[in-house]
């Protein structure tokens, strides 16, 4: 009785089929996931005017009085962040860039309760949400 000595050519197809299935499922996921982190980043680089934000907030009593010059917040561009701007009342709206897919627009909206800024995220200009973190998804 002969050994066999290889794989036959139809389990070398078979193997090939379900490689070709693995990727076609895997691949726009993973595509989602690196546009996703990259707008992350934008988001971590707007935590600083977030914080100049609050600081200038608990300073003054009230987020009415709230003007980019007044934070003294100065954006710093980044890989993936075109541009971080502080509205008046303290709104801050962050721009994505070079991140594989469409610019996508955040704004970070503040509330002040009991005390603290309660942030609110929303973000426009993104091809599908699977491309934008889960703070700023719309529910």
């Amino acid at each position: 009785m002969k050994k066999q000595q290889g794989f036959t050519l139809i389990e070398l197809m078979i193997v090939i089929a379900i490689l070709g299935i693995l990727i076609a499922i895997a691949l726009p996921a993973y595509q989602n996931y690196t546009i996703r982190t990259k707008n992350a980043e934008c988001l971590n680089v707007a935590a600083a005017a977030k914080l100049s934000v609050a600081e200038t907030a608990q300073d003054r009593g009230t987020l009415a009085t709230i003007t980019e010059a007044l934070t003294g917040y100065t954006f710093t561009a980044s890989d993936y962040c075109a541009s971080v701007d502080i509205e008046d009342g303290g709104a801050i709206t962050a721009v994505s860039a070079n991140t594989g897919g469409d610019a996508v627009t955040f704004t970070l909206t503040p509330a002040s309760a009991g005390g603290r800024l309660d942030w609110t995220c929303t973000a426009t200009g993104q091809q599908n949400d699977a491309q934008i973190p889960a703070e700023c998804r719309t529910p």
